[in-house]
Order: structure tokens, then C-alpha cells, then sequence
């Protein structure tokens, strides 16, 4: 694609791919100041600052190596705040709190090699919490509780069997959770300190969308997001006494997917659900009027981070998809809401692109939420090089905001579509499980329904459209170049699986108890015949098959998708003499959480899009600086690099592909190694 004067300026990779300025913003419970995420030279540290005086703002922690994770927990104390740090990427979350009237630093759980959750905070113990760690057995969370001033804590619950427990606001453990071998999962109560009873079974049907999500202050009812009797989860309130369940909010369209509760009462106050946009229900009458205040302050999408225990001060956002995220303290008593920053500013004048929510019919009838972006200056009837982006999980979902691989690609010339496949979350039980035993499958063919729609309507040239994605998303593009060896003109896959079993075989200790999951979705990983199916679903198996070129990235201390799944995938494309890039991060674990390695991946990518596909690239520069990206296959295929820093030259060799002769060109892009930030 030839560079013209129409064409918008290159967007900068280290703009796009950066961490944000501000992110994780929580309120106080007295309502006076917040405590929020912000770099101190380029690493996410944890800063507080009084409400009234954003100038004042100072960082409490100033850790070197990588970002806190995106957790920010305010004790009801006012004085203490819980974060939280890995390293290496390894996924092992340790507790830290800090005392902000001391600046005193100091962990709350074990390390290293221990992970940990917050089971339980409440108001009626305002400096101490529950806390779930692994330490005794690295397969079953114990429950702690914990004094925040001291550090100290005290065994609650040992866990010798169960998935987890549930809690309540005067810390009582009421129900512990079981997984059961049919998928089914199993909520039990254990009557005077006596045996474990089953509660309540919900069915594996029902499981991804049915949660109790708490009790309410007095103990007497339970809330849920449930989905049984129905296809989508509702807000259901169930009186414990009785047992009756009344539905509080249902949508035929979505499942409710986000309970607002009341900080004292802890009685239901809206609730959000997500079809191809996020809409609230008001479920309490006396916050009508807010959120149809908060819903006219801007377009984007609301979301409700955090509110002062005497109601009176929120912490809201709004998504967008072609501007920042924005931040804003609402004051409940003069109804207004005040901005208070964005989360990344440098973005607020950028050319960005929107996202089109769009409705692809699959072959067999379903109904698929994708979202849609195209270069600001994409022509009608003009057909244009694609990025097909495959979402995780693949228990998840694409949601409309700002996606930094959206706007990069856009930004670069391409169009980027982003698929909600079946086995997504949030359209209800029966789009979940129609994924059952579909990996490769039916969840392959509603990626490929929705390129060819993406052909028929003009938007994709069918010989210039990438797959790509993480995880799940990178077990999708090796399916891609496997199942469908000529759809795609290459992919990309970061961190993906290659073989169901092995990977079976290697999930984290933690992951047992809910195993069983896999089983009832994925394939019977217990019976011969299951492992038959499960081994004709692995790209590994069909490597001779890749006619396409291939680049994979990988976190070297992943514990998810361990390292082998991308080494031996590698190893057979060698064996068979295809050619493969393999490039992977000693730092970084399942994805690449550091901007530095982001930026670098996107670097090598951008080449290849450029090279194949047609787009505009950026000149390396010092997207390489800092980075610990290591070339362990196939550099010469990718580019010709000098010096220490790797920079990338502003050759790239193609080639060098010689896999196939259906194939002679090295087209390949990137995976989703953008992140959008969680505000809720």
C-alpha cells in the first residue's frame, strides 16, 4: 500500500503500547481520596492523592522491575491499602499493604511461589481481610485472615479438597465449592461445624453463567447471577430463610454480567449487561436519578469503579472507543461529576479510529457480536489487507472501548475484526455450550463465517487476511494454519496451546480441583477415546500441514500454556522443513506484561505486516531498547538486525520463505499483546 498524503500520521508503538497514566483509581471509604495506578519511570507503582487536590498525588511504592498487578484494595481503616506484585511474570501474586499516614511497605501473604486472592473485605473489620493462599498445598487455597497493621495472620479454613469457599461480611465461612467430575458444580454447607453438605448443585450447562455474588450485610438473602430457568443469567435475590427466588433484572439478549452492590447494605443498586454495548439497569429506585445523570455526562460506556462508604462519592469511567478512558469523581449529593483525568493523555488528540459493533450470522444460525475497525481513510468498495484477532479464554469476550490492536492495525492500513465465536461469555448458556467439544470445530467455523462475511461484503481481501491471538486466541491461529491451511495468508500465536493433551498435563497445581471443566468442554482427557479426540483437535499433530508463514512468541515462566506447548510445534515444523520465527521473553509469563517487550513484538510484527500485507510500518528506533525478546528460531526469515540492541534493519527478506510452493511470501502479523485496562 503506497504511502500518500491522505494517510494519517504513524501512531507511535510506544504511545499505543505504553502503559497508561492512570488506571485502577479506587475511592477511600471516607470518600476523600483515591489511590490509583501510574508509572514511576514507565513501571505501574501505586500513587494516592487527595481528592480535592490531584496535584498533591504522590507514589507510595517505586518498584523497578514490573508493573503491580491490577488490584487495588482500600481497608475500611482509611489508612491501609492492599496491592499486589509477581515476578517474572510467573503469576505467583503476593499481598502487600501499605500504611499511608507511614509509608510502611510490608507483605501480607508468603513468597515466593505462593499465589494468593482476597477471599473477603467488610466494614465491620476495617483493618483486617481474608486472604486465600496456596502455601500448605499448591493445589487448594487455605483461607486466612489477616491484620493489615501487623501483617499477621490466622488459619480460618484449611482446604483439602474444595475449589474455594465463600464468604461472608462478618467473615463466616458458609459455603464451600466443589467441582464434580460431570462438570457440574456444588456449593455445600456445613451445618454446626459437622460435615459438608451439598447446598445447591448447578448444573454444567449452567455453570459458566450461574455465581452467587454475595450476601447481603444482615445475612439474610443471597444474590446471583443465574442463568438456571433461563438462557441468560439474571440478578436473582434469594431469601435464605425461605428459599424463594425472585429475579431482579433479566435480559433475553445478554447475561448480567455486573452487580453494583450497596456498600452498607449490601442490597443489589444496578446492575450492567453486555450485548454489543453495556447497558445498566437501575434496580434501587433512589439511584435512578444518578445514573440517568451519569448516563447523559458522556457516550462512552459507564463503568462504576468505586463509592464511599456514605454513598456520596463515586469513582466512575467511560469507556470509549476512539479516545481514552476517562475518569471522573461524581458527587452523589450535588449530582455532578467532575473530571479528573484520562488514562492515557497522550492519546486525547490522536487520529483514532471507532469500533463498529457488527452481527455475522455463523453457517449454522448463531448470532455473532464482532466488532469491526477500518483506517480512517479506507475508501468505499475498496477491499483492504484484514487482521482477524482471536479473543483468549476462550471463556471470555471482545467488549467495544479502546484496543490498542485495533487502532495500531487500523492505523497501519488494515481492517481489524475481533469475533465473539461461540463458547464466548455473556450471550447466554446455550451460545457457551454450543462450544462444547468444538475446539477446532464449530468455534473454528464461526472464525471463518465471519472472514468470509468480512470477503462478501467488500471490506477483506481473501488474499491478504492474518490470524492472530493469545492464548486460546494463539491455539486459534495454529488451528488456523493447520485446520484451514490456505484461508490465511499467516498467523500469529502468542503463547498458544499446540496439543490439548500435554497441555492437560502441564496446567498449574491450582487449576486440579476444577479440572473437570476441561473434560465436559474441551474432551474426556480420562478415557482413551477422549484422548484420541483430544489429540486430533491439536495443531501439533497436523504440522506437516503449514503452508503459511508463522511467527510465535512466547513467555518463557508461563504456567498456563507452559513453554513446550510453542517449543515442540517448532520442533515439528523443523523436523518436517518449514520454516517458523520463534521468539520468546525470560521475563514474562502468559503474554508480555512489560511495555518494552509489547513494543518489541509489535515491531517484528509491523515488519511482516508491511512486508506481506501491504501496510505502513514505523522505523524501529528503540522499540528494541529494554526489551529481553530472544530470537530462538528463524530470525533470518524475519529480518536482517545489528547490534547489541537488536534493532531492526529496514530490510526484510521474504524470500527466504520456502516452505511450499503454494506459498511464497511471508505475510504475518500480530497477536492481541495489547491490553485494555480493568476498571471494575
Amino acid at each position: 500500500m503506497a504511502e500518500n498524503s491522505e494517510k494519517p500520521e504513524l501512531l507511535s508503538r510506544r504511545l499505543i503500547f505504553r502503559n497508561p497514566e492512570r488506571s485502577v483509581v479506587r475511592i477511600s471509604p471516607d470518600g476523600t481520596r483515591i489511590a490509583f495506578l501510574a508509572p514511576v519511570d514507565g513501571v505501574l507503582n501505586l500513587w494516592f492523592a487527595p481528592i480535592a487536590d490531584l496535584g498533591k498525588a504522590r507514589n507510595v511504592t517505586a518498584v523497578t522491575d514490573r508493573g503491580l498487578g491490577p488490584w487495588v484494595v482500600w481497608m475500611h481503616d482509611n489508612r491501609h491499602v492492599v496491592f499486589f506484585r509477581q515476578q517474572g511474570g510467573d503469576e505467583n501474586w503476593r499481598a502487600w499493604r501499605v500504611n499511608l499516614q507511614t509509608d510502611d511497605v510490608r507483605p501480607l501473604t508468603p513468597g515466593p511461589g505462593v499465589t494468593c486472592f482476597v477471599q473477603q473485605i467488610s466494614r465491620h473489620f476495617p483493618s483486617e481481610l481474608l486472604i486465600g493462599h496456596n502455601e500448605r498445598d499448591k493445589r487448594f487455597f487455605d483461607i486466612y485472615r489477616v491484620d493489615v497493621a501487623t501483617g499477621e495472620s490466622a488459619l480460618v479454613e484449611a482446604n483439602d479438597g474444595f475449589t474455594g469457599y465463600f464468604t461472608d461480611q462478618r467473615f463466616n465461612v458458609r459455603y464451600a465449592v466443589r467441582h464434580a467430575e460431570n462438570g457440574d458444580v456444588e456449593r455445600l454447607e456445613r451445618k454446626d461445624g459437622g460435615d459438608w453438605n451439598v447446598f445447591v448443585s448447578i448444573g454444567a450447562d449452567d455453570a459458566m453463567a450461574t455465581r452467587p455474588i454475595e450476601f447481603s450485610d444482615d445475612g439474610r438473602e443471597l444474590y446471583w447471577l443465574d442463568s438456571r430457568g433461563r438462557d441468560t443469567a439474571a440478578v436473582v435475590a434469594q431469601d435464605l430463610e425461605s428459599g424463594a427466588m425472585q429475579v431482579l433484572a433479566e435480559d433475553p439478549r445478554a447475561d448480567f454480567t455486573n452487580l453494583l452492590l450497596d456498600p452498607v447494605t449490601q442490597h443489589p443498586i444496578a446492575a450492567a449487561a453486555t450485548f454489543e454495548r453495556t447497558r445498566w439497569q437501575v434496580l434501587d429506585t433512589d439511584y435512578k436519578e444518578d445514573f440517568e445523570y451519569l448516563m447523559r455526562r458522556s457516550p462512552g460506556d459507564l463503568a462504576i469503579t468505586s463509592m464511599s462508604q456514605d454513598r456520596r462519592n463515586w469513582i466512575v469511567a467511560y469507556l470509549h472507543d476512539n479516545a481514552p478512558l476517562e475518569y471522573f469523581h461524581y458527587d452523589c449529593d450535588a449530582q455532578q461529576a467532575r473530571r479528573l483525568f484520562s488514562s492515557i493523555p497522550a492519546l486525547e488528540d490522536a487520529p483514532l479510529v471507532t469500533m463498529e459493533p457488527t452481527l455475522i450470522r455463523s453457517r449454522d444460525g448463531l448470532e455473532l457480536v464482532c466488532y469491526l475497525s477500518r483506517p480512517r481513510t479506507a475508501r468505499p468498495g475498496t477491499r483492504l489487507p484484514m487482521a482477524l484477532l482471536v479473543h483468549g479464554g476462550p471463556w471470555t469476550r471482545d467488549v467495544w472501548g479502546l484496543h490498542p490492536n485495533h487502532q495500531w492495525l487500523a492505523n497501519r492500513g488494515y481492517a481489524v475484526l475481533s469475533v465473539n465465536y461461540r463458547g464466548s461469555t455473556g450471550f447466554g448458556k446455550a451460545f457457551v455450550n454450543a462450544a462444547n467439544m468444538e475446539w477446532a470445530g464449530k468455534m473454528h467455523d464461526d472464525l471463518i463465517d465471519a472472514v468470509d462475511w468480512a470477503i462478501t461484503v467488500g471490506i477483506a481481501d481473501p488474499a491478504r487476511v492474518a490470524i492472530m491471538g493469545t492464548s486460546y486466541g494463539g491455539y486459534s491461529a495454529l488451528v488456523g494454519v493447520t485446520f484451514t491451511p490456505e484461508k490465511f495468508a499467516c498467523a500469529v500465536d502468542l503463547v498458544g496451546i499446540s496439543n490439548l493433551v500435554t497441555f492437560l498435563n502441564t496446567i498449574p497445581d491450582y487449576w486440579m480441583p476444577w479440572k473437570s471443566v476441561w473434560k465436559v468442554r474441551m474432551g474426556d482427557y480420562t478415557t482413551e477415546a477422549g484422548k484420541r479426540f483430544l489429540e486430533e483437535r491439536s495443531p501439533l499433530n497436523y504440522a506437516n500441514r503449514i503452508v503459511r508463514p508463522l511467527l510465535i512468541g512466547q513467555g518463557v515462566n508461563d504456567v498456563r500454556v507452559k513453554a513446550s506447548e510453542s517449543e515442540q510445534i517448532v520442533a515439528a515444523m523443523r523436523q518436517h522443513g518449514i520454516p517458523v520465527t520463534y521468539v520468546s521473553y525470560p521475563d514474562e509469563g502468559h503474554g508480555l506484561g512489560r511495555p518494552e517487550n509489547r513494543c518489541s513484538f509489535a515491531a517484528v510484527a509491523e515488519a511482516f505486516l508491511a512486508a506481506h500485507l501491504g501496510g505502513r510500518r514505523e522505523p524501529v528506533g528503540n522499540d528494541f531498547k529494554d526489551a529481553t525478546i530472544e530470537f530462538r528460531v528463524g530470525r533470518e526469515l524475519v529480518g536482517r538486525f545489528h547490534d547489541s540492541n537488536h534493532k531492526l534493519s529496514e530490510t526484510v527478506r521474504p524470500e527466504k520463505w520456502h516452505a511450499k510452493p503454494v506459498c511464497r511470501d511471508f505475510r504475518n502479523a500480530v497477536v492481541r499483546i495489547g491490553f485494555m485496562e480493568s476498571v471494575v
